[in-house]
């Protein structure tokens, strides 16, 4: 068996970034940026004004002056004159600031008399004056390559006038279930038979992680089906099958696909949950054969697939990221496997999150993962730790899990 880690640097040494592709900013949010984005103009344009008011010269502005009004100018009707001595001129959060104004005298600190203001507040240089590439300036990098694309990257990237982008191809991942004794939500279970939460967990998996999900047929414990199923995945960046990955007499995986031209590179980790996971290529294609536990499978897809969407993404390669917590109760000293245990956040008193984990850790307990807001990380022989430890966790909310 190997190690977690080294399990994930295998996993990932093999994959590459998706294509690019040009798509409209519109489609954007959550895809990752395939080449720099730069302004394609100066924001603001020229000095504009911060607040509604008059622009003036500070110089004609002491407190009691008056000035006389010479014109209007709403933002997006910029006034084309200059400004003389003893001149002010009415202007709106967004209007261009006129030549020979420096500084903008609020509203409610003048007094308006038909052409004619009062200051009120002495005018000060500069102030309540937004200049000109303030924000960015034309051939800005906006946004580098390699980002997953926010909300506020989506406005940035509008306001440097690009209606479309360059982003990759979101993955797409084909999900193959395996097993006689599994139908689909909805569907007649068969004698001695279960549900299948597998393939919809994992496809919403993907779907957060940014990639497209391919769901294929369930197929029968069966070389042939498994095989003919595995067929669908030949579009795809990545197959993930669940069930038939151990050494049973049921698993059949590895033979199934073997014929397929399946090259393993490791089948076994030193983990709990999800010790039978395996990992090879399909002729082109990666592959990842994830436990048929609901648990394990979730739990080895949040460990292994969710950083190898993020590389065929166009992301780094990189682990789920790891924060502390205090332990809200005693743990046991682990045996030889790296457990992860489903665990509950809560804040302590002093503002420091506790983790607790769940006192029943049944890999069948679907449930129990559903109201997890972790996983603890055991290493491998982790000694006990006492309530009140800082220990290692992965938290699912930052996964959008």
């Amino acid at each position: 068996m190997i190690s977690v880690d080294e399990a994930r640097e295998r996993i990932l040494a093999g994959l590459a970034p998706t294509a690019s592709e040009i798509i409209p900013l519109a489609a954007a949010w959550g895809r990752v940026s395939a080449a720099s984005v730069t302004a394609r103009l100066t924001q603001p344009p020229q000095d504009v004004s911060a607040m509604d008011g008059y622009a003036l010269k500070a110089s004609d502005g002491p407190r009691g002056a008056v000035l006389d009004v010479v014109g209007n100018a709403p933002a997006g009707h910029p006034w084309h004159g200059s400004l003389a001595t003893g001149q002010a001129l009415r202007l709106f959060t967004g209007s261009f600031v006129p030549t020979g104004a420096d500084s903008i005298l609020l509203q409610e600190d003048a007094t308006r008399t038909g052409a004619r203001v009062t200051v009120n507040e002495t005018a000060v240089p500069g102030r309540h004056i937004r200049r000109a590439g303030q924000d960015f300036a034309y051939g800005d990098v906006l946004v580098p390559a390699g980002k997953r694309l926010t909300a506020r990257d989506i406005g940035l990237i509008a306001a440097g006038n690009h209606p479309w982008v360059s982003v990759h191809r979101a993955p797409r991942v084909a999900i193959l279930a395996t097993g006689d004794e599994i139908a689909l939500p909805g569907e007649p279970i068969p004698p001695g038979g279960i549900v299948s939460s597998n393939s919809h967990a994992l496809a919403a998996l993907v779907r957060a992680g940014g990639g497209e999900a391919v769901v294929l047929p369930i197929a029968a414990d069966d070389r042939a089906a498994i095989a003919a199923a595995a067929d669908g995945a030949k579009t795809c960046d990545i197959l993930v099958t669940t069930g038939g990955a151990s050494v049973g007499e049921h698993d059949l995986i590895q033979e199934a696909l073997g014929a397929r031209g399946l090259v393993v590179d490791f089948w076994k980790i030193a983990m709990r949950p999800g010790k039978p996971l395996i990992h090879g290529r399909l002729g082109e294609i990666p592959l990842l054969g994830l436990p048929g536990n609901p648990v394990s499978s979730l739990i080895t897809a949040i460990l292994f697939l969710v950083p190898a969407l993020a590389v065929l993404s166009g992301l780094p390669a990189a682990p789920p990221p790891v924060s502390q917590a205090k332990l809200g109760a005693d743990l046991a000293a682990n045996d030889h496997r790296a457990d992860h245990l489903r665990a509950r956040l809560t804040l302590g008193a002093d503002g420091t999150p506790v983790v607790t984990a769940f006192g029943k850790q049944d890999s069948a307990m679907l449930r129990m993962l559903a109201e997890s807001d972790a996983l603890i990380l055991r290493p491998p022989h982790a000694p006990a730790a006492a309530m009140g430890t800082l220990v290692p966790i992965v938290r699912l909310d930052t996964l959008g899990l």
